[in-house]
């Protein structure tokens, strides 16, 4: 009976399932995206993903570890130095499946395996498509009142000095126009004025 057995067999033996998922991953890590089939794909995803979470720890016996599954120090050297480097901040789901459809001999389903941190062109569409932070309904109210009272003051604060210039413009702008008002009263002469009356 095959009772709680999750993983896919491939319809290989487990040496030689255990071989072709130790390639796979080598070509992972060193390419950093490969081509395979969906089957593939899922399984490599369960066997690659717990070595990178090994690899933000380094230390010996780690890299032991990962060294008795990937058989392949280069493999081993590049994980632990540029892939958990960049990983470092993800607490997991370092891989990502993209279907691209079948594939015509034998119509098996394909797609791409990659690793998530190293698509430059999907990582700029995520920093740019970063929604504005949004606050709950029932947050916090003491929180807010804090918050508030922070911004009122950091905008008092900011709107004093403005408020110091603009006095200060006023201050200086009064005298012209008066004296701009005794230069127009003395050059017009009478006759306009008059003019003006009727």
């Amino acid at each position: 009976m095959r009772k709680n057995k999750k993983f896919n067999h491939l319809g290989r033996t487990t040496s030689h399932r255990k071989a072709m998922l130790s390639n796979m991953a080598n070509s992972l890590i060193f390419h950093k995206r490969i081509s395979t089939t969906l089957a593939k794909a899922k399984a490599l995803r369960l066997y690659v993903e717990p070595l990178i979470t090994k690899s933000k720890n380094d230390t010996t016996h780690y890299r032991r570890l990962v060294f008795s599954l990937l058989k392949s120090k280069t493999a081993v050297s590049e994980l632990f130095r540029e892939v958990a480097v960049k990983v470092g901040q993800r607490p997991g789901g370092y891989t990502r499946i993209l279907k691209t459809g079948n594939r015509q001999g034998d119509n098996a389903e394909m797609c791409i395996i990659e690793l998530v941190d190293f698509n430059d062109n999907m990582l700029k569409d995520t920093d740019a498509k970063k929604p504005a932070r949004r606050s709950r309904r029932g947050g916090n109210k003491k929180a807010t009142a804090i918050e508030t009272t922070t911004v009122d003051n950091a905008v008092a604060e900011v709107e004093a000095p403005v408020a110091n210039v603009k006095a200060a413009e006023t201050k200086i702008s009064e005298p012209e126009t008066e004296a701009k008002k005794v230069i127009k009263k003395e050059v017009k002469p009478k006759e306009v004025k008059k003019e003006e009356k009727k």
